[in-house]
């Protein structure tokens, strides 16, 4: 018996002979559908989830309190689902509102010392002490709930994003796959181990998850898979399989015919973000470049000669544009065209 290298952090790989490498133990019609006995690798341990301490403590408090959120769980369920959290919705929601109580607690604090001892000492106006105090009461704990609450889903979505980026080269793999008469389980398992594809990858590794170590068929894993994805494009990838499968078609011409599809969006992806590039690039040079400097000009010929009213405000007004202005400007622009190029290249 030999060892094959670790697929994902989902599951540890199975150990099978070299002669079966392109076939599972479902495909080669071994036994029943179900439940089975499986080879891992020799000092395989089971994975256990185990919450932090804060998480643990908040459930212990705010457990029962997160039981009865019905409906917010059933969303909380889908997104960390989607986003691969291994934690289950009761417990997250018990989570956020722990971690919400512990920031209004904070706040409290924060508006006792800022808003009466420190705004006290320097006497200054009594309504400003109050809108810090209230900001600092109400804001804190607010944005943490919904910023918490959130996050499975922005987690999601990131997850979505990077599928979509890769799914036209993870397709020519697959539709390469599938021209060598590869078993779809197969395909699936091999997708799994290439790194390079990114969330493609785990997602794939959760497909391989439930046929090898839960027992169950390579439609079902794949239906199940269509369910919890984030992306649609992957989504309506796996849902043409299973329709291809059942209705009696073949999948190698499906492949091919997506790869070729997933390959003429990602072209047209890409021209569209090189345009946008281009645009801003040239709005780079006339908003960041060439304005700053003509205002600067302006207001120093209207500082020297004084026809523009106070030297002082203009000389001021100089040092927000150059030291304020020009700096922030350039730090946009260039966190933008980065993020776009950056999405371009994947």
């Amino acid at each position: 018996m030999r060892s094959l290298p670790e697929v994902s952090d989902v599951f540890r790989k199975v150990e099978v002979k070299p002669a079966q490498y392109l076939k599972t133990k479902i495909t080669m019609g071994e036994g029943t559908i179900g439940p089975h006995s499986v080879r891992l690798v020799k000092g395989t341990v089971p994975e256990y989830i185990k919450l932090s301490p804060f998480q643990d403590l908040a459930w212990r408090t705010m457990g029962k309190r997160a039981k009865t959120k019905t409906a917010l769980l059933q969303q909380l369920e889908e997104s960390l689902l989607k986003a691969h959290m291994k934690i289950r919705p009761e417990e997250y929601l018990a989570y956020v509102l722990m971690a919400t109580l512990v920031t209004a607690v904070v706040g409290v604090v924060i508006a006792i010392v800022v808003g009466v001892l420190i705004f006290g000492l320097m006497d200054v106006n009594i309504m400003l002490r109050i809108m810090v105090s209230v900001a600092a009461i109400l804001l804190l704990p607010i944005m943490t709930y919904f910023l918490l609450l959130g996050s499975p889903g922005s987690k999601a979505k990131s997850r979505s994003r990077d599928i979509d980026k890769r799914i036209a080269a993870a397709m020519s793999f697959i539709s390469a796959m599938a021209s060598a008469d590869v078993n779809i389980d197969v395909i699936f398992k091999e997708l799994s181990r290439q790194k390079v594809y990114g969330e493609i990858a785990h997602e794939s590794a959760w497909i391989t998850r439930d046929t090898e170590l839960l027992g169950s068929d390579i439609l079902s894993a794949i239906k199940k898979a269509a369910r919890r994805s984030p992306s649609a494009k992957f989504q309506d990838f796996l849902q043409g399989v299973i329709t291809t499968s059942t209705s009696g078609g073949q999948l190698k011409p499906y492949f091919l015919l997506k790869a070729e599809e997933f390959q003429k969006e990602n072209k047209l992806a890409l021209k569209s973000q090189m345009e946008t590039l281009g645009m801003l690039a040239e709005s780079f040079v006339t908003v960041v470049v060439a304005f700053p400097l003509f205002l600067v000009l302006i207001l120093a010929i209207m500082a020297i000669v004084g026809g523009g009213g106070d030297p002082d405000f203009m000389v001021m007004m100089l040092y927000l544009i150059v030291l304020g202005m020009i700096p922030v400007s350039q730090f946009g622009f260039v966190f933008v065209i980065w993020n776009m190029s950056k999405e371009a290249s994947m």
